[in-house]
């Protein structure tokens, strides 16, 4: 496998025996990341995506390797921003238990469109890069990406309210959507712990709004998860909720997400 996999992202292969190899199977994402880094999640997803045919497995690795060189010079405070494009994936396969190719690979690309339009096609719009991916991926990897990405900024807004505005209206509309949004916005929740400065206080501002209307998407019937997961992400949610409200409360003390309801708060931390 390690042969298989060279290039695919930057890094040495983890030097794994049969028994770690195991461990690796089961280990919470944020764990794998401090104990192996970006190398051990590689190894993870492709763990992952061996229960795929060979056809859509090749597929998978190359979206992988896509992803690795448009993020490749890209950082997230202390580590690679492609780490978070492995986690994003590796949960929706693996706690999820997601078996479909086309969202594994929208997964891995769901910020390529947005932030590197110009990597898939020097010079070319979000359209022509988005035409790039359906080319390679399939017009519903495609279409995916399109539905999680942002929109251009509108500098006559408010750039968080359009934020918000695209996100509910893209994910009511594509149920498949969600499901790579939940992962996105947990992996984001847990990451906002490891922040600092001023920059941890906008970003509670720009998600803590959408907690409840998240939670609630990816409660609907059509959402395509099963009951428990549903449950599990919504208690994610609520830890996410519980995580704002610490970092930035309200008047009251709270959010101002206060009206979540569920269990305990459960950390989102795998």
């Amino acid at each position: 496998m390690a042969e298989e996999t060279a290039g695919l992202l930057s890094g040495p292969e983890p030097d794994l025996d049969p028994a770690e190899r195991r461990l690796l199977a089961a280990m919470p994402l944020h764990a794998i990341t401090s104990v192996h880094g970006q190398a051990g999640l590689r190894e993870r997803l492709l763990m992952e995506i061996e229960r795929f045919p060979a056809t859509d497995r090749g597929r998978a690795r190359d979206a992988l390797a896509l992803a690795g060189q448009l993020h490749a010079a890209d950082r997230r405070q202390r580590e690679p921003y492609a780490n978070h494009l492995l986690r994003v994936t590796i949960r929706i396969l693996s706690h999820y238990r997601v078996t479909d190719p086309d969202v594994a690979c929208a997964a891995l690309l769901h910020d390529a469109v947005e932030d590197h339009a110009a990597g898939l096609v020097p010079g070319g719009t979000r359209q022509a890069a988005l035409a790039v991916l359906a080319g390679r991926f399939g017009d519903r990897a495609a279409a995916l990406v399109a539905a999680v990405s942002n929109p251009v900024w509108d500098s006559g807004r408010d750039k968080h309210e359009q934020y918000r505005e695209h996100v509910l209206a893209s994910l009511a509309a594509s149920p498949w959507a969600r499901v790579i949004k939940a992962s996105d916005f947990t992996d984001n929740a847990v990451g906002i712990i490891h922040l600092t400065g001023p920059k941890l206080a906008k970003l509670v501002g720009k998600y803590a709004p959408l907690v409840p209307a998240l939670r609630e998407l990816i409660l609907r019937p059509d959402t395509p998860l099963e009951t428990d997961v549903k449950d599990m992400i919504a208690a994610q949610f609520d830890a996410a909720r519980e995580r704002f409200a610490a970092i930035r409360p309200g008047p009251s003390g709270n959010s101002g997400t206060s009206q979540l309801r569920g269990g305990p708060p459960v950390s989102p931390s795998s």
